[in-house]
């Protein structure tokens, strides 16, 4: 099994728009991440969304703001058909004004260091927009691309990330306060996530991390964490996690292969390990989304 990590090309590629439904797609979707953002619409039925390991059950016309390097996955909540709608986008390629705002790209990954603010919506809490169309114009517009289709969507998407925005600042967010300029070292953190993923079958010293991004122990130990608000030994751990949760629900491997190919010491480590972070034996996950 591969790692988590999507690749996107954010080159020729930067926008992604388009439908996934349980009829002609393959459910449920496993936990991976991107450097992307993306935003999902569900039109028809329900669907459980897991974020970072938080769970969100969502019904039609709810909206969900998964922001880039966020580990997610997608599963049905019933039987019924479902169908949503995805946004997917580097922010680096959105310019949204000339003036006093901020590029979305900074103020977006601000916001990602508070928690607190809500990440799952309803229609009417856009009750200027109607969502539906917003989405499935973009997915037209991608899908036809006629002249100026681009420019096209990254306006919509534009004014669906302004209204964001303004839910947020409603909670007491405000960008022009929240920002942090993204130093060298952030930017090597955030590279060695990857790093991270294709080798978590490995053993991986933090000591050695911090090496190579060419800082001390303690300065990556302290920057990690406020980047991610977990220590990186316990962000390695919830990688292994999520992939043994995608050998579970995907894979008939036995215990002792998947604990082998996840990095955990043996089988015994791995389920003392799994069902201190979900309750339940890794069997009894298998059994419940299987």
């Amino acid at each position: 099994m591969n790692g988590l990590f999507e690749y996107q090309d954010t080159l020729n590629s930067p926008i992604e728009a388009f439908s996934y439904d349980t009829t002609g797609n393959t459910f449920p979707v496993q936990s991976h991440w991107h450097y992307f953002m993306e935003i999902v619409l569900v039109t028809d039925g329900s669907i459980i969304t897991t974020c970072n390991g938080c769970r969100y059950t969502m019904s039609a016309n709810n909206i969900i703001i998964i922001n880039p390097q966020t580990i997610h996955s997608f599963h049905k909540a019933d039987n019924a058909y479902t169908k949503y709608l995805v946004l997917k986008f580097d922010l680096n390629k959105l310019s949204n004004t000339e003036g006093y705002l901020p590029k979305f790209n900074a103020i977006f990954s601000a916001a990602g260091k508070h928690p607190e603010l809500p990440v799952l919506f309803s229609d009417t809490d856009f009750s200027d927009l109607s969502l539906p169309d917003l989405f499935q114009n973009c997915i037209r517009e991608n899908d036809e691309k006629k002249y100026g289709y681009d420019a096209y969507i990254r306006y919509e998407i534009s004014i669906l990330l302004l209204q964001i925005l303004r839910k947020w600042r409603e909670c007491g967010f405000c960008p022009e306060t929240n920002l942090i300029s993204a130093s060298d070292d952030e930017y090597n953190i955030h590279t060695i996530l990857e790093y991270i993923d294709q080798h978590s079958d490995e053993a991986i010293l933090v000591e050695e991390l911090a090496a190579m991004c060419n800082m001390s122990y303690s300065h990556f130990a302290r920057t990690f964490h406020r980047l991610y608000g977990q220590s990186c030994k316990q962000y390695i751990e919830f990688i292994r996690i999520s992939k043994v949760e995608n050998y579970l629900m995907f894979t008939n491997y036995d215990l002792n292969f998947i604990s082998n190919e996840t990095g955990f010491s043996d089988c015994s480590h791995l389920i003392r390990i799994f069902k201190r972070k979900h309750g339940i034996t890794p069997k009894q996950f298998r059994m419940r989304y299987q």
